[in-house]
């Protein structure tokens, strides 16, 4: 699990926006998103984090709200990465063969990228009826460090984020989860960390959607060991926090559990 160049690698400095979205409206969220890193993002940054469907809210009209991947957020996700010389990243409704995706986007600088379509769709809001479920397990490299991305409903599958084929260093996760299961977001989130031996950041979105369900944020990181590095739970966040190599690679020294760990393959 051990990166062999670890010594090489530095501190990856996270900013998250835990954004309240405007239902069903790209423009408005991606102006607001614009507004606030703005004016919010003040040092020097490696990765910019923003929820689940960011630009529209967690929304089943695929139809109306689906772009392609040269389409208006795409463009304004390559535009972003580019201003401040960091990664994007966040989901959107995309359109791609007939067919519509929850698809989390890894945006560069250079205006290269990479995506991960969510696995597991929620049944219970119809979302298995709107999109198409992926396939494929996504890790990405930054600045050594190896993050594999996940969305929001994933968060309850471990067998999915099992830290085996490929490892990783960092779950990423991207959400637009409701309050009223907030309880278990608290209680999954560092259950991943402790079990992967891995930080887990999670950024969820706040405030009312369209069909009136309440997000209350709890965006957080949690280190390999379930300590909080950051939490924030309620009302609009724009904060920017380090994770250290370092420490990560020290707790899989004293505690070498992943070493014990069942070895498996998942079946499609």
């Amino acid at each position: 699990m051990e990166n062999p160049n670890y010594l090489k690698i530095n501190n990856l400095k996270i900013t998250i926006f835990q954004a309240y979205l405007f239902w069903e409206n790209i423009d408005k969220n991606l102006q607001n998103i614009s507004l606030r890193l703005s004016s919010g993002v003040k040092e020097k940054t490696d990765l910019i984090v923003l929820p689940e469907m960011f630009n529209t809210g967690f929304s089943m009209n695929a139809k109306a709200l689906a772009e392609e991947m040269d389409g208006k957020t795409m463009t304004w996700m390559a535009a972003a990465a580019t201003k401040y010389d960091c990664v994007v990243t966040g989901s959107l409704i995309i359109k791609e063969n007939n067919n519509y995706y929850n698809r989390m986007i890894w945006m560069l600088p250079t205006g290269e990228y990479q995506h991960y379509d969510k696995r597991h769709l929620f049944g219970m809001g119809e979302e298995d009826k709107t999109y198409t479920s992926g396939k494929d397990k996504i890790v990405v490299e930054l600045k050594g460090w190896k993050i594999r991305l996940a969305v929001c409903y994933d968060l309850r599958f471990p067998v999915w984020l099992r830290n085996n084929d490929p490892s990783y260093d960092v779950l990423l996760i991207v959400a637009s989860w409701p309050d009223k299961r907030i309880p278990h977001w608290k209680t999954l989130i560092p259950a991943r960390a402790i079990e992967n031996q891995s930080y887990v950041v999670a950024v969820n979105r706040v405030g009312h959607d369209g069909k009136e369900v309440y997000h209350s944020g709890h965006s957080m990181c949690i280190d390999a060991f379930g300590n909080t590095i950051y939490y924030k739970p309620e009302d609009e966040d724009l904060y920017t926090f380090s994770i250290n190599y370092d420490d990560l690679i020290k707790i899989r020294r004293d505690f070498p559990f992943l070493k014990d760990a069942d070895q498996f393959k998942l079946i499609n």
